[in-house]
C-alpha cells in the first residue's frame, strides 16, 4: 500500500532526470524524516510536555521507542497483572491498555500525583521505603507476599534489588521489563536467573541520548508468540 509520501513522490519520479530525482528524494529524506519520525512517535510533543506521551497527547511508558513498539503490537492486556517497581506514565499505558497494576513508590507526593491522575484506572500504589535497601525490600516483601505477576516492570527505586526481588513474583510464564538496562547493575542482578533476554535500543520520548530497554523472559511467555503475526501501525 503507498503512503501519501510515495503518491506525492510519484509525478515527479515520470518527469524528472533520474539524477534529478534521486537528488530531490535524498535531500527530502534526509531532512523530513527526522522530524516526520518525532511528530508521529510522540517524540516532539514529549520534549515540550516534558513527559512521555504520544502524538495525540496520551501517556507513554519511558522506554525505548522500539520496546514501547513491541510492548503495543502484543496487548491488550486485558486480565495481565502488572508491578511496578517505580510508577508514573508507564502506570497510566499499562492500565489504559487492559492491566490492572500494582506500583511500589518510594515518594509520597509523586505517588499522590500518579493516583490523582488514575482516575477510574485499576491502579494501586503502595508507598516502601526508599532511605535503605533492608527496610525496600522489607516493605516491598511485605506488599507482594503471596502474589505472583504477569509483567514486572523495574524502572524506579533501588533497581538490582528490585530485580532480584521480581524473580520471587514473577509468574511462571511472565516478563520483567528493565528500563535503562546497561546499568543500575540490573545484569549482574539478572544474569543467572535462566531467563531469556532481548534488548531494545534506541531514543525514549522527549530524551536526546540511546538507551537500552531490556525485557528478560520465561520460556511460553505471551509476549513471545510465534504464531502472532509481525504487524505495525502508528497509533
Amino acid at each position: 500500500m503507498h503512503t501519501w509520501i510515495q503518491r506525492w513522490f510519484a509525478p515527479a519520479k515520470r518527469w524528472l532526470p533520474r539524477p534529478v530525482m534521486n537528488a530531490v528524494r535524498s535531500t527530502v529524506t534526509a531532512t523530513f524524516t527526522p522530524y516526520y519520525t518525532s511528530i508521529r512517535s510522540g517524540h516532539f510533543r514529549s520534549s515540550f510536555a516534558m513527559k512521555a506521551v504520544d502524538r495525540k497527547g496520551r501517556p507513554l511508558p519511558w522506554y525505548t521507542y522500539p520496546s514501547i513498539d513491541f510492548l503495543r503490537q502484543q496487548g491488550p492486556y486485558t486480565g495481565s497483572s502488572v508491578l511496578e517497581f517505580g510508577g508514573g506514565q508507564s502506570s497510566l499505558w499499562w492500565a489504559s491498555n487492559g492491566a490492572t497494576v500494582l506500583v511500589l513508590e518510594g515518594d509520597a507526593g509523586w505517588a499522590a500525583e500518579v493516583q490523582s491522575k488514575a482516575g477510574d484506572l485499576p491502579i494501586t500504589l503502595k508507598l516502601v521505603s526508599q532511605d535503605d535497601i533492608p527496610a525496600f525490600q522489607r516493605d516491598a516483601r511485605a506488599v507482594l507476599e503471596g502474589r505472583t505477576f504477569d509483567i514486572i516492570v523495574v524502572d524506579g527505586l533501588f533497581r538490582r534489588q528490585a530485580a532480584e526481588l521480581a524473580l520471587d513474583y514473577l509468574a511462571p510464564d511472565g516478563a520483567i521489563v528493565c528500563d535503562d538496562s546497561e546499568g543500575y547493575e540490573l545484569f549482574d542482578a539478572l544474569k543467572d536467573s535462566a531467563l531469556r533476554r532481548v534488548d531494545f535500543y534506541g531514543n525514549a520520548p522527549g530524551v536526546v541520548l540511546s538507551h537500552c530497554t531490556s525485557i528478560w523472559f520465561r520460556e511460553g511467555c505471551a509476549l513471545f508468540d510465534n504464531t502472532r503475526r509481525p504487524v505495525f501501525a502508528w497509533i
